[in-house]
This record gives structure tokens, C-alpha cells and sequence, in this order.
């Protein structure tokens, strides 16, 4: 299989030469989506004979992420491998990654850092990321360790058939999530990453606070019975029993209870419009669905 590596940037020109020069020697085509740089990522990039995407202004990972599966299928790659700008990532696991989907047994593979033993991630990633892959995990039919990384290797069917929208940080999970409902395999294998000082230009808890709010769309999108249903069907219950609470304090007493009756009649109006709306966009999945299907 003929292997291109495509590569989000935005000022990254201190690491895109020697990330290139490397990439050239293993990779068949390199894409370097330029996300609104005001350095010279992009001319270093187009001077070592990388493919160049620039966009006129800084749009967000997800935003070079799109681009670059949209490129790669208009190429016609037969095997995409997503590779950080920021020198992060091991040129030297790219052959580990893509492995698994020149065997044909895998169609998404992610290189996870905590499959690794010996990989040191600091404290407040580790958290985050487990945190929030915790929570994938719940929507997707195989387990993984690792949904923030943005190391991972796509087959030629993945590339023609998935489609992302979230411009931000949420693209990873986003990606999982769509990747896992289209039944696409999903595994991972461990990588190192090489934290040199603080290379992330993200703060972690605005990043975290985006991944997190991002996930949950998403799992509301792909999952509305399980997202809202259950909910519905919980606050359902709790209205039924101070409902129940409220006609027996009122047999009792002779006077209504206003705190029971409002929790009772606010709980089960909360169950009634979670049930319209799981009712509602479920319906809308489903048309849309179909449609892509047809």
C-alpha cells in the first residue's frame, strides 16, 4: 500500500522541515494542512515537495484534520497516516501503526500512549484524556485506552466514507464515534511521545472543557435513545413517586404539599420533553441515515 502522512500545522516551521525530511523516506505523499500559519510553515513545507493546503486563517485542528481526509481521498490514498506538527510523535512508529491495516484486519488504528508502560505523561493529561476516553468508550464496540491521539492510521475505506464537521479538538472523539457506528474496526498500539518541556499551545482546561462538551454532542447525535431516553425514563420515575407522595400527603393532611407537587409535576415535565426529544432526533437520524445509505 502507498502510505501518505498528513500533517495539521499551524507555526510549526521550528519542526516541519526535519518532521518532512524524515516522513519522505517512509511516506509516498506528505500533506501538510496549514492552518492560517504567520510563520513559514507553508513555504518550508511546499519547498521540501509536501502537498500544501493553506487555510487563509487559523480554523482549528478539526478544521486540518477535514482537510486532510478530503485531500487524501481526492489523491487517492490508499492509506492515511495523521502525524502532529510538533514534533511529538515518532517517525519510527509510523511502520507499527499502519501494520494492523496493510493486513487488512483493521480499519482505524490508533497509537495510544498509555499502551506503552514506560511512557511518562504528565499528570494533568493523563487525567483528562482517560476521563474523557471513559466516556467514549461507552458509545464505541471496541474498548480503547487512548481517544485524544492524533496519531492514527485510516484505510482506504475509512478515508472515502467517513466525514467529520467539529473544527476544534472534539475531532478526535468525533472521529471515533463515526468511525465505531459505520462499523469500521477500531485497535490500538502503543507509541511513545516525546514531551520536550511544554509543547502543547493549547490551555488544558479550556482544551479538556472543548473535548468534553464535543463527545457529548456527539454521543447525543449517534446515541439519542441512550443519551435522552434513560434520563427520561429516570426522571419519570422520581415525578411518579412525589406525585405519589403528594396525593397521599393531601389524603392525609387535606392540603396539597407545594414542595412535592413541584417536584413531582416539574420532574415529570423534564421526562415529557426528554421524550419529545429523543423522540424527535432520533427520527432525524434515522432520515438522514437512510438517505446517506440510498
Amino acid at each position: 500500500m502507498k502510505i501518505t502522512v498528513g500533517i495539521p500545522a499551524y507555526n510549526e516551521e521550528k519542526n516541519i522541515a526535519k518532521i518532512i525530511v524524515k516522513l519522505k523516506k517512509i511516506a509516498d505523499k506528505i500533506i501538510v494542512c496549514n492552518d492560517g500559519s504567520t510563520d513559514l510553515t507553508s513555504e518550508i513545507a511546499e519547498n521540501l515537495g509536501a502537498i500544501v493546503i493553506n487555510h487563509t486563517k487559523n480554523r482549528g485542528y478539526g478544521s486540518g484534520i477535514k482537510s486532510i481526509l478530503e485531500k487524501s481521498k481526492e489523491i487517492g490514498s490508499e492509506l492515511l497516516v495523521t502525524f502532529d506538527g510538533d514534533g511529538q510523535h515518532r517517525v519510527e512508529d509510523i511502520k507499527k501503526i499502519i501494520e494492523p491495516i496493510e493486513k487488512n484486519e483493521i480499519d482505524l488504528v490508533i497509537g495510544s500512549r498509555f499502551l506503552n508502560e514506560e511512557q511518562e505523561i504528565p499528570q494533568y493529561r493523563k487525567l483528562g484524556i482517560k476521563l474523557i476516553t471513559k466516556i467514549t468508550n461507552a458509545n464505541l464496540k471496541e474498548k480503547i485506552t487512548d481517544s485524544q491521539s492524533g496519531f492514527r492510521a485510516y484505510s482506504k475505506e475509512v478515508i472515502s466514507k467517513l466525514k467529520t464537521s467539529d473544527m476544534g479538538m472534539g475531532v478526535s472523539t468525533e472521529i471515533l464515534i463515526k468511525a465505531s457506528s459505520l462499523n469500521f474496526k477500531i485497535a490500538e498500539v502503543p507509541i511513545t511521545i516525546l514531551y520536550d518541556g511544554n509543547t502543547s499551545t493549547h490551555n488544558p482546561v479550556s482544551h479538556g472543557t472543548s473535548v468534553l462538551l464535543s463527545t457529548i454532542k456527539y454521543i447525543s447525535i449517534e446515541h439519542p435513545l441512550k443519551f435522552y431516553g434513560i434520563p427520561s425514563l429516570i426522571f419519570f420515575v422520581i415525578g411518579l413517586t412525589f406525585t405519589f407522595l403528594s396525593i397521599q400527603y393531601y389524603t392525609e393532611i387535606g392540603r396539597l404539599s407545594t414542595n412535592l407537587t413541584l417536584i413531582g409535576a416539574g420532574t415529570i415535565l423534564i421526562s415529557v420533553i426528554l421524550i419529545i426529544t429523543t423522540i424527535l432526533l432520533y427520527s432525524l437520524v434515522s432520515v438522514v441515515r437512510e438517505g446517506k445509505t440510498r
